[in-house]
């Protein structure tokens, strides 16, 4: 299927010749090209012709979960009858396996899957397997190690209607492909068999996979409802009766190299003992044997084990210090399979992607390191790492880089590629102009701004306050709250990921009026309420306040007729004064662009959109017996002394399907209440 786009736009101001001039470079397979695209220019827009133009696979990265989600509704609305797909990182919290030698201190790997964006992941991969129209959003995460797409392409399980296959081969596939068997509820990553029926919950969709069997045949495959159980259409199984079953878990492994795999992990640990005891480290050597053997004897029993991307280079047949296989592989793996000439890959926010890929690799070494030298994993647990820049560079042949503010690095090599390609988008179809800046003393800043703030939120406008630390951020919040009864919430990297959003759309809808944050609200940010941002500190030289940083905040203010910026100093400093002179040079090019064409600056009124992760279930919570029996009206009611151990369990496992209901239904505070009355029950 080729690339639809779908849009009620039409590509204005210098739109056009953007799509045309990278277009035309891709095409050429130019291996470097750069658009400079001011905030509200339309860059996703843009980005969105030029897929349609080229037709090909095209990979999006970029910086933070919370612009990957965004740019993944966009894409998916503008490519609906395509093969949109979201990949980021997995973990709603991560604290990775770690060793510190001062102290004596082992850290175990510790890590909280969601198992939404776990889905999300799976449906990238088999969509790369299966679909030439794939389009991912991506997190720079995409550059850490996955399984290799030969074993996912191997492992896959082809079904269809009057197929000559047993029940029994179906369940031992399935199994192969890392489902659990269950003969309780049936959650994702699991199946059931009851009869002659089998069921499946997919890792990767939010359907049950219904077959029904005789002695030697498959007899029917049905798609229903997972909430119902009701009979609904799926894209997956076409109308010869024909579905295919893709691996539960990224890292699959295939059981022709096992036994070979585990072979050689054994003689590196041989090596590896055999190093410690003579180095007079038998601690070490001890440490090492336990933990592998451990490992081992739970590959053999079920062909998988916890940390088994340590592994990865021995399953994959890798030689040591060789790259692993991640999501560029699958790329690659897709325009080969559909005969596409390559595939694209656009870095959003360049300025800031970039820099986060170099830096990967030298963390995740350092920190391995530590824990090859005292016993606590094999050498080749290396290898198990993300691509190093000069790796990422070469498997990315086909590069656009995209910002508002991109840096020297992208320029140049866009400059003196093949064909020096740079688009500048500097017009907003809306005829929007970049805003006007301010400079205010620092004396009395609070004062001023609250009544910034409160004229705003009289006639409806939303403001951003930028500070430096968070503390400043949570103090200021308070003080806005509590002497002047502003609505008003605090934004940084403490706040749960997936939570970002939701208080972004509640600024959008006027739940609250201002949104104070440090370096969260920069890149990507969609808000057209916006009207003022106001820079604390704006004189401070550093990270928060170069000329990049600036001129990227400033712009947040640029999707309002009304939009300003105040900045709070006591002296211009070399950064402010760079970013102004941009804001300013930008603002003119607008200007007389508009009065050229007669055009006046219009308002965005943008509507929006459902959240990513929506509730897997619109049924009440049911109730708890145990409570009732007890008179416990409330689950904080609960008194873990009189329940018996047996009920405690019980209970617990009660309480924890209903914590994660609430979670996926966005209900964080009831989820809370179930979390502390488990702890409590433990």
């Amino acid at each position: 299927m080729d690339f639809q786009l779908e849009s009620t736009y039409k590509p204005t101001g210098d739109q056009p010749n953007a799509i045309e001039k990278l277009a035309i470079s891709i095409d050429q397979q130019n291996p470097h090209q750069t658009l400079v695209g001011v905030t509200g220019s339309g860059k996703t827009f843009t980005i969105a012709n030029v897929i349609q133009k080229t037709q090909l696979p095209t990979l999006v990265m970029c910086h933070n979960k919370t612009l990957a989600s965004q740019l993944y509704q966009e894409f998916r609305d503008f490519f609906p009858h395509n093969a949109v797909s979201y990949f980021v990182s997995y973990y709603d919290y991560y604290q990775p396996e770690a060793y510190i030698p001062q102290t004596d201190t082992y850290i175990e790997k510790e890590a909280d899957i969601n198992p939404e964006i776990d889905k999300f992941r799976l449906t990238t991969t088999a969509n790369l397997l299966s679909r030439p129209d794939s389009i991912v959003v991506a997190s720079v995460s995409c550059i850490y190690n996955i399984g290799s797409p030969l074993d996912q392409e191997k492992n896959q399980l082809p079904l269809a209607r009057g197929q000559v296959i047993s029940r029994d081969t179906v369940l031992m596939r399935l199994s192969d492909l890392q489902y659990m068997r269950t003969n309780a509820e049936l959650v994702r990553g699991m199946y059931r068999a009851v009869g002659n029926s089998v069921q499946l919950f997919p890792s990767y969709k939010d359907v049950i996979i219904s077959m029904q069997f005789d002695d030697t045949t498959l007899t029917n495959i049905e798609i229903l409802d997972p909430f119902n159980y009701t009979k609904i259409e799926d894209e997956d199984l076409d109308n010869t009766g024909f579905l295919t079953i893709h691996p539960a878990k990224l890292f699959i492994t295939d059981p022709r190299n096992q036994g070979e795999a585990i072979a050689n992990i054994r003689r590196d640990l041989e090596t590896q003992v055999k190093n410690f005891k003579d180095a007079g480290k038998l601690i070490e050597a001890h440490r090492i044997e336990q933990k592998v053997n451990y490992d081992l004897s739970m590959l053999e029993e079920v062909g998988y084990v916890s940390g088994i991307e340590n592994y990865s280079r021995y399953f994959d047949g890798r030689v040591p210090g060789s790259a692993p296989y991640s999501l560029f592989e699958y790329f690659h793996y897709n325009a080969k399979k559909f005969n596409k000439p390559g595939f694209l890959t656009v870095i959003d926010e360049s300025h800031i992607s970039l820099p986060q890929v170099r830096g990967m690799y030298n963390g995740d070494q350092a920190r391995k390191e530590n824990l090859i030298n005292f016993g606590f994993r094999l050498p080749s647990a290396k290898d198990n790492r993300p691509l190093t820049y000069t790796e990422w560079q070469s498997r990315t042949p086909i590069k656009l880089y995209c910002s508002a503010t991109p840096t020297e690095h992208e320029l140049s090599l866009s400059q003196t590629s093949t064909i020096p390609t740079v688009a500048e988008q500097l017009i907003r179809p809306t005829g929007l102009l970049d805003p006007e800046v301010f400079v205010f003393p620092t004396k009395g800043q609070i004062d001023h701004l609250t009544q910034e703030v409160i004229r705003r939120k009289e006639i409806g406008e939303r403001t951003l306050i930028l500070t430096m630390t968070k503390r400043m951020a949570e103090d200021l919040s308070d003080h806005l709250k509590e002497k002047y009864d502003l609505k008003v919430e605090y934004l940084h990297s403490d706040i749960h990921t997936m939570d970002r959003a939701d208080i972004l759309d509640k600024l959008r809808l006027g739940d609250f009026d201002c949104l104070v944050g440090i370096n969260l609200l920069r890149e990507g940010l969609d808000l057209p309420e916006v009207s003022l941002v106001a820079i604390l500190d704006a004189d401070k030289e550093g990270f928060l306040r170069t000329p990049t940083a600036l001129i990227q905040t400033m712009g947040r203010a640029a999707r309002h007729v009304n939009g300003r910026v105040y900045l709070y100093a006591d002296r211009i400093s070399n950064s402010m004064k760079i970013a102004m002179d941009e804001t300013l040079r930008r603002r003119k090019i607008q200007m007389d662009y508009n009065t050229e064409h007669g055009q006046s600056p219009v308002g965005i009124n943008k509507p929006i959109r459902d959240r990513l992760f929506k509730a897997e279930s619109t049924t009440p919570l049911p109730k708890i017996k145990e409570l009732a029996e007890h008179g416990w009206m409330e689950i904080e009611d609960v008194n873990a002394e009189a329940l018996t151990p047996q009920k405690k369990k019980i209970l617990v496992v009660k309480l924890k399907k209903m914590m994660n209901q609430a979670a996926n239904s966005w209900n964080f505070e009831l989820a809370a209440r179930y979390r502390d009355t488990i702890k409590k029950l433990q």
